[in-house]
């Protein structure tokens, strides 16, 4: 599957310690997953996976192009102090421990 990243607009936040991004994904298949898309972000940006947060991703129907925000922090303990946490959680691609279950 073909994805090509293009930044259209950068822009640097110090005093949240990261760099906001909007970009265009251009995919030749199906939209493609936030995973693929935050590992080819953080490939094309020098980051790393840990660091980059996909805050959204728009794909007009029948186009073969995606928009896409996106914020690259310095630090990961940074991204946990500012970012909100359902945006964390999307961006979080390990499996967490299975919850053991209560014992009452």
């Amino acid at each position: 599957m073909k994805l090509e990243i293009k930044v259209i607009v950068e822009k640097n936040n110090p005093l949240l310690k990261r760099r906001e991004i909007v970009f265009k994904v251009i995919h030749d298949e199906s939209t493609p997953s936030r995973k693929s898309v935050v590992e080819r972000l953080a490939a094309t940006m020098n980051s790393k996976v840990g660091l980059v947060y996909v805050d959204s991703l728009k794909t007009e129907f029948g186009k073969r192009e995606t928009q896409g925000y996106a914020k690259i922090y310095e630090t990961a303990e940074r991204a946990e102090q500012v970012e909100r946490a359902h945006i964390i959680e999307r961006n979080t691609f390990t499996k967490p421990e299975e919850a053991k279950p209560e014992a009452s």
